[in-house]
């Protein structure tokens, strides 16, 4: 609990109260989203889950530094927890290219990354984020994120997303495999009460493949599942 709430702390901190200007037409400016905190319940067995993804930056119009945090906690427990801290630069309009760290706290042992990847809107609206990840040891990966989001009104808007990982080569002590080893689909309807402010309710499906798959297999654990999920999304 105590790297949770550190975590949203530092995303705290990124945020200005205000827009401080240079004294030029690019001021800097902030933003602290927490895109997911929701809870999970599987439709099969197993425990519930809270789960966040979140991220904040400051910086100018084509410079900026990026926190990103996503994890999971089941029975108080943190089983997955992820920082990454970028600096981006903008390649053109709606687009950026994005390097740094990327650290996995959770599950043991920690593994540490460099990422390079790009963030934007592609075509028809598709928030997109696309990253590889190289560590010391030669192990590689691969994520793909999109988002897009469905207004039924302005205030009523609901949202599919998916997010793919893929893995150079097997890593036993992470239980994680080579090739496509997992995917994620969500759906997720919320209400803005206030822009900032916005409950959903959802599903999330998610399956593990390959190696992945047989790995959790072998610890007793599921390699796919459907969620029912409740949350909230808040930006400042």
């Amino acid at each position: 609990m105590k790297a949770t709430i550190g975590l949203l702390a530092a995303l705290a901190l990124l945020a200005p109260g205000q827009v401080r200007a240079h004294g030029d037409d690019d001021p800097r400016l902030g933003k602290v989203m927490l895109d997911q905190l929701e809870w999970r319940e599987g439709t099969g067995s197993g425990d519930g889950a809270l789960v966040w993804e979140g991220d904040a930056w400051l910086g100018h119009d084509l410079h900026k530094l990026w926190l990103k945090t996503e994890g999971e906690r089941v029975e108080g427990v943190t089983e997955d927890a992820e920082v990454q801290l970028l600096y981006s630069r903008a390649l053109a309009p709606f687009w950026d290219i994005q390097v740094g760290w990327r650290g996995d706290l959770q599950p043991t042992p920690n593994r540490n990354w460099l990422a390079l990847g790009v963030r934007g809107l592609a075509p028809y609206w598709f928030d997109t984020d696309l990253a590889l990840f190289a560590d010391a040891d030669g192990r590689t990966a691969l994520r793909l994120k999109a988002e897009y989001e469905l207004l039924f009104t302005q205030r009523l808007i609901l949202s599919p997303d998916i997010e793919i990982n893929l893995h150079g080569q097997d890593d036993r002590a992470t239980a994680t495999g080579s090739g496509l080893s997992d995917v994620e689909l969500g759906l997720r309807l919320r209400y803005e009460i206030r822009r900032e402010f916005a409950p959903y309710i959802g599903v999330v499906g998610w399956r593990k493949f390959g190696n992945s798959a047989d790995f959790a297999r072998r610890q007793g654990e599921r390699s796919d599942d459907l969620e029912l999920v409740a949350g909230v999304r808040l930006w400042f």
